[in-house]
C-alpha cells in the first residue's frame, strides 16, 4: 500500500517561483525513478523532469535552466523547484514513482501562472 501526494502548487505571476513536493509513503521497495509530469487543458500529459536513485536527472527542453529536480531517498520525497515561471507552465503537475517494473501516480497539484 503506497500513498503518493503532491503539494506546493498555487497561483503565481510570470517570473515567479514555486517549489513542489511529492512524498511516496508506504513503499517497502527501493524507488528507482521519481519524476514530474504536467498536463494543460486540451493537451496531453508531458514529461517535465526525472531523477534516478543515484541522482541522474533529465529535463524537458522547455524547462531546462529554469526548473530543478531533487530527491531525498531516506524520505522517499521528490521536489521540483520552478523559477522564472511562464504562463505556458500553467498545468496540473503530477508526481510519478517508478520501481523496477511498475509505476504509480499522485493526484496532481495545480500550478497557475498569470498576471
Amino acid at each position: 500500500q503506497v500513498q503518493i501526494v503532491e503539494s506546493g502548487g498555487g497561483l503565481v505571476q510570470p517570473g515567479g517561483s514555486l517549489r513542489l513536493s511529492c512524498a511516496a509513503s508506504g513503499s517497502t521497495v527501493s524507488i528507482y525513478v521519481m519524476g514530474w509530469y504536467r498536463q494543460a487543458p486540451g493537451k496531453q500529459r508531458e514529461l517535465v523532469a526525472t531523477i534516478t536513485s543515484s541522482g541522474s536527472t533529465n529535463y524537458a527542453d522547455s524547462v531546462k535552466g529554469r526548473f530543478s529536480i531533487s530527491r531525498d531517498n531516506t524520505k522517499n520525497t521528490v521536489y521540483l523547484q520552478m523559477n522564472r515561471l511562464k504562463p505556458e507552465d500553467t498545468a496540473v503537475y503530477y508526481c510519478n514513482v517508478h520501481w523496477v517494473m511498475v509505476s504509480a501516480w499522485g493526484q496532481g497539484t495545480q500550478v497557475t501562472v498569470s498576471s
